[in-house]
């Protein structure tokens, strides 16, 4: 793979995204959340999404202008039809809502349906906790999950994020609720690359460690039973609350031509009420156990990893830099 400046990325992405009619503001900010994913070392969903973004857009079935019809259920509690707008538009108009009401009422939230992919939740997490404000941030997807014990998939892999204000910066928490992201999988396929053997059935609910072959099965939960349970959970909340899709009802973020459907749940909460960056430390400074060399806060990692690309360059797959070249209208020799 070769390496290519990340603002060179972030700026053919936000070209591309114009050149499909997404604005200059709205465009920045698409970019901006597939960039982080680069960043972060999780390309499954970084730049290889663009192109179904794209297509979604020329398909119909996503709406580039579109931020969201906002109606309040209660003084703190936000519901948005996101008028098939382009995720990251609809949730962070959504955001901005919260914060402005949570300064009232001490906690606000957000349910969303009828938008479309939001991408990492990270991002989100880590922009509203430099606020000052923590921050819940729940979605849901297609049924990508087996549960514990099945062989098909009937559970999305339903991610969270929380983003925790700290004197040291923000505590950042991101993870789906299964082994991985069917991105991730998608990426391995991408790149031909095989998955470990405990990641996935095939369609015949079979372990498998071909990528192409677990695309068409189910991906198993995190943690066994224990996965599936907050997995479940997940579900039950976001769709309930959002009156969106469930179990293997939702559609549209893995693929270019059904509406999406899934939901999403975001709570605000100005504060911590006490400093907890002291606490953090002093996990920090623990004694590693074997084979670690050193005991790291959740987040820390993939910021790491992102000073290290800013500084370096990003490793890009070349198809998905032919790819991205060809959405900007830039020819491949450039």
């Amino acid at each position: 793979m070769s390496h290519v400046d990340a603002a060179t990325l972030r700026n053919l992405a936000q070209i591309a995204l114009q050149k499909a009619g997404v604005s200059e503001v709205n465009s920045a900010l698409q970019a901006d959340l597939l960039m982080e994913a680069e960043l972060r070392g999780v390309s499954s969903h970084g730049l290889l999404r663009l192109s179904r973004i794209v297509a979604r857009i020329q398909n119909g079935v996503t709406d580039p202008a579109a931020t969201g019809a906002h109606q309040w259920a209660s003084r703190a509690f936000l519901t948005v039809d996101g008028q098939k707008g382009l995720g990251p538009i609809v949730a962070q108009s959504a955001i901005d809502a919260l914060l402005d009401r949570a300064e009232e009422t001490g906690i606000a939230a957000a349910a969303i349906t009828n938008s479309n992919h939001i991408g990492m939740l990270a991002w989100y997490a880590e922009h509203v906790a430099l606020k000052g404000v923590s921050i819940v941030v729940l979605s849901t997807s297609e049924a990508l999950v087996h549960p514990w014990g099945a062989r098909q998939a009937m559970i999305g892999t339903n991610p969270i994020a929380i983003g925790v204000p700290t004197a040291d910066g923000p505590f950042v928490m991101d993870t789906a609720t299964s082994v991985v992201s069917m991105g991730e999988v998608h990426d391995h396929a991408h790149r031909k690359a095989s998955i470990p053997d405990h990641w996935a059935l095939d369609e015949n609910g079979d372990p498998t460690t071909d990528a192409e072959a677990a695309k068409k099965g189910a991906i198993a939960p995190f943690g066994q039973a224990k996965g599936y349970a907050l997995g479940l959970a997940f579900e039950l909340l976001v769709s309930g609350l959002a009156a969106s899709a469930i179990g293997r009802d939702v559609r549209g973020t893995l693929d270019d031509t059904n509406v999406c459907n899934k939901g999403d749940l975001i709570i605000v909460m100005p504060g911590p009420r006490r400093e907890l960056a002291g606490y953090l430390q002093a996990i920090r400074d623990m004694q590693p156990a074997a084979g670690f060399d050193a005991v790291l806060v959740p987040g820390e990692r993939g910021r790491a990893c992102r000073d290290q690309r800013l500084r370096d360059g990003v490793p890009v797959v070349p198809e998905v830099y032919r790819t991205l070249l060809q959405l900007a209208g830039v020819p491949a020799a450039a």
